[in-house]
């Protein structure tokens, strides 16, 4: 697959609500840490589109005077996470279109592993393509299909797309809402009075005050219009399979996930880790923020106290969401600190939420060493990521996996500087989000396991 097609992102809708823009760029707010590359919302009327997208984080690209601009009582908006070779802003999303039958707009978190077949196909039937996303293939497919009706034609693409999505389409006067047929991204749907709210995280809903109502089932669709709200499924709802990594790493801690709270799930992570890898220390540090939670399950379980060692600058971004290495490296340097007083002298169990290249843990245990630490164990809150992911998140290549360079974790710890490194087993990581043991469809492992639950297409 092309890795300029792969990304991570976060979607929000309002529908039915004088402030629908507002709103909207408060949800984005909230849904900042699944994206810091752009952001758009498109409003609608009922007549017409009014929109904007620009590059940075949604307090930079909106200002009052372009929300005041966005008039509409229904309205889509997106954040974008960082790609490797597509940080443009003819990728920034919302994609807005005009068709056959009028406006039309696409937020689109996830990606489609069968989207260079289709894209091939449209190429040659005449689509000329604009972006280098796998969201503009929605479009064009929408753009050519049979169905005259943009109710009847949206939930009828749906059933052409594999892989994951998490998707909102708005015309004019109607919204469609749609998840993909194992799960993979989570979406979640909340009412404001009479005004119906779609996020792509919990958080997101309660940023604007939205009662939460359900979650959008694999493989359903909503369209909703001034008729009300209409459900009805493109796929039967086969082997649900979240992204386990949402739990790990990526959701907000705040967010509830198929009513699973992300923070208790961290939480017990940790103390997993703890049963599965103790080791002597006098002090539990978390690579802040998200890993902050399985840090507190493991001092917890362990018994040895949990200190703030590590200091975050508030105005750095994710390292793991870097579009290249030297990015990657430059934001950690500019993010962390030690704190000496904690770390000076102290046998330190350091706890990460993963390791996927490698790199970021070396130049954290080597600011722990520098604050004088004595001995550094290093505990990971995730098994070890020996597979690339096809489905949203930047790992694109076996060669680049951290894990898939070493034999073993002593060799890994090493290279790393740390006295020791262990992960959570498989096991353990399948026990924490609650998944039978016996039948792990519930839960996508693959960038773990391998075992991956769609078609990959790559040949």
């Amino acid at each position: 697959m092309d890795t300029e097609l792969k990304e991570k992102c976060g979607v929000f809708g309002v529908f039915n609500h004088p402030k629908a823009a507002d709103l909207t760029y408060y949800g984005l707010h909230a849904l900042q840490h699944r994206g810091q590359e752009s952001a758009g919302i498109v409003a609608s009327d009922g007549k017409s589109f009014r929109h904007h997208r620009g590059m940075g984080l949604v307090t930079q690209v909106f200002t009052r005077e372009i929300l005041d601009g966005l008039k509409g009582n229904m309205a889509i908006g997106h954040v974008r996470y960082s790609t490797s070779g597509a940080s443009q802003l003819q990728n920034a999303q919302p994609l807005v279109f005009k068709y056959s039958e009028g406006d039309l707009a696409v937020a689109h978190n996830g990606n489609l592993v069968n989207a260079r077949i289709e894209q091939k196909v449209l190429q040659q039937q005449g689509a000329i393509f604009q972006t280098t996303t796998d969201t503009e293939i929605i479009a064009h497919l929408i753009a050519r299909s049979s169905k005259k009706h943009f109710s009847e034609s949206g939930p009828d693409v749906l059933k052409r797309l594999d892989g994951s999505f998490a998707v909102l389409i708005i015309t004019d006067k109607q919204m469609l809402i749609g998840l993909d047929r194992n799960g993979l991204r989570p979406l979640s749907l909340g009412k404001i009075g009479e005004s119906i709210v779609a996020s792509s995280e919990t958080c997101g809903l309660h940023a604007v005050d939205a009662k939460f109502w359900r979650d959008v089932e694999p493989g359903e669709w909503l369209l909703i219009d001034e008729n009300g709200v209409q459900t009805g499924r493109f796929a039967e709802k086969g082997k649900v399979s979240l992204c386990s990594f949402e739990f790990v790493y990526f959701a907000r801690p705040d967010s509830v996930i198929q009513g699973k709270s992300v923070l208790s799930i961290r939480k017990e992570l940790g103390q997993i880790l703890a049963q599965e890898h103790p080791t002597e220390a006098d002090v539990v540090v978390a690579v802040p923020e998200s890993s902050v939670p399985a840090a507190l399950g493991f001092a917890q379980e362990s018994g040895i106290p949990y200190e703030m060692g590590i200091i975050k600058n508030p105005y750095a971004g994710r390292s793991f969401i870097e579009p290249t290495q030297e990015l990657r490296d430059l934001a950690v340097r500019l993010k962390l600190s030690a704190v000496q007083e904690i770390l000076e002298g102290k046998r330190v169990v350091l706890v990460d939420d993963s390791i996927v290249r490698g790199t970021t843990s070396k130049r954290i245990v080597e600011l722990i060493r520098q604050a004088g630490a004595k001995e550094v164990h290093v505990r990971i809150s995730s098994p070890m990521v020996r597979n690339p992911c096809f489905y949203g998140i930047d790992m694109p290549t076996k060669e680049e996996l951290f894990a898939n360079k070493h034999e073993h974790e002593r060799a890994m710890g090493q290279v790393i500087g740390a006295d020791s490194l262990a992960f959570l087993s498989t096991e353990g990581l399948l026990t924490a989000v609650d998944v039978d043991l016996a039948e792990t469809s519930n839960s996508c492992i693959a960038c773990f396991s391998g075992a991956y639950p769609t078609n990959l297409y790559l040949k």
